[in-house]
């Protein structure tokens, strides 16, 4: 009698990475589409979280932080200041260099997408969820915030 090899699974880690990536990017996208971005880039995007949350920042620090070449920031930036959303002023210690930050349009811009984001979910998580489940959510997402702290 041949002994068939045995099928092993993935080992369980491997598998909760592979669901909870895939969880993430669907979720995302559905979040995505609820706050309204309009017509932003990614990179527009991007650009403008980084300046929300470090500050303004010249245009050429903003293109070293975004990975990008100085000249593609420059198309990049006239597109966000033709829109409105965000504003350059010359830098004080080098008049080379322009500061960039949002506006007062685009912050509106962003608080209305986050709470637009922050009802459709609530409102599907009880819609879809008991309140035991939504307990169970919660408990995991407490275990999940361990993945991103930095180890001491």
């Amino acid at each position: 009698m041949i002994d068939k090899p045995t099928v092993t699974e993935a080992p369980l880690a491997a598998t909760v990475a592979e669901e909870l990536r895939a969880f993430a990017s669907k979720l995302k996208r559905k979040l995505r589409e609820q706050g309204h971005v309009g017509d932003l880039t990614s990179s527009q995007a991007s650009a403008l979280v980084r300046l929300e949350k470090e500050g303004p920042m010249t245009t050429s620090a903003l293109a070293r932080c975004e990975g990008m070449r100085p000249q593609s920031m420059g198309a990049l930036r006239a597109a966000l200041e033709s829109s409105g959303l965000v504003a350059g002023i010359p830098d004080p210690s080098d008049g080379r260099q322009t500061i960039l930050s949002l506006t007062d349009k685009c912050r509106l811009l962003i608080q209305e997408g986050r709470a637009a984001r922050q009802d459709w979910l609530a409102r599907a998580l009880e819609a879809k969820l008991s309140i035991e489940e939504q307990k169970q959510v919660l408990s995991a997402i407490t275990s999940l915030k361990r993945l991103t702290e930095d180890d001491a």
